[in-house]
């Protein structure tokens, strides 16, 4: 009968005691490593995402400034415009002042959009404002019919032909901007990004519709 001494039994313990330290040490370390590799895969994905929609937002972002552009030099012909009808229009003093008064309260507007084209409040501020200054300048279109040599001018046909052009590249460059920020909400409110977009700070975007915006998509042509 083989009899085990004890110096054998102890190292026989010891052994068997490190070997399983070991191996526990071996799975903790494979259970640490696939927990840093997860960790590594999701912020890798989260910064893909966060990059895509920055990307997006910049772009509808960008594409304001071809509505900028456009509704700046429509501003720019509307005193023009009523300087050239004062000529003959001498007591419609409060329709002058109303397309006026219209004007800068577009171009604060305007101002407010350009700063901030992704805020909902800067976006229908611009969209209330255009919506009465096209009112503004309807009403000064109704008086003008009245004056059949105002019509004729020479002066008055060349901005005619000036504001019709400009309204037809503010309807194109409103219609990049929105399709652009619809390409932005529709990427965010899809899985999985709408998970991270909320956490990063990305709200949706606005679009702009004016409240004449069915005539300025049919390209209105400014009779005077």
């Amino acid at each position: 009968m083989h009899i085990i001494s004890k110096s054998n039994l102890l190292n026989i313990s010891t052994t068997y005691i490190k070997s399983e330290y070991i191996h526990k040490m071996e799975l903790t370390m494979t259970s640490l490593i696939v927990f840093i590799v997860i960790i590594l895969l999701i912020a890798v994905f989260a910064v893909s995402i966060y990059n895509k929609l920055v990307t997006l937002r910049n772009r509808f972002k960008n594409s304001f400034a071809q509505i900028e552009v456009q509704l700046k030099r429509r501003y720019d012909l509307i005193p023009n415009l009523v300087s050239t009808a004062k000529g003959y229009m001498e007591h419609e003093k409060e329709t002058f002042e109303r397309v006026i008064q219209a004007r800068s309260q577009a171009i604060s507007g305007l101002k407010a959009a350009s700063d901030a084209p992704d805020s909902d409040a800067a976006i229908n501020q611009l969209a209330q404002a255009e919506g009465m200054l096209q009112n503004a300048l309807g009403k000064l279109n109704v008086v003008v019919e009245a004056y059949p040599e105002l019509k004729a001018n020479e002066t008055m046909t060349q901005l005619q032909e000036e504001l019709t052009s400009t309204e037809n590249k503010v309807a194109f460059a409103r219609q990049a901007f929105n399709d652009a920020v619809t390409s932005y909400n529709t990427y965010k409110q899809t899985f999985p990004p709408v998970l991270f977009a909320n956490m990063f700070g990305f709200q949706d975007g606005k679009l702009l519709e004016f409240a004449d915006s069915e005539a300025i998509q049919e390209a209105p042509k400014v009779e005077f």
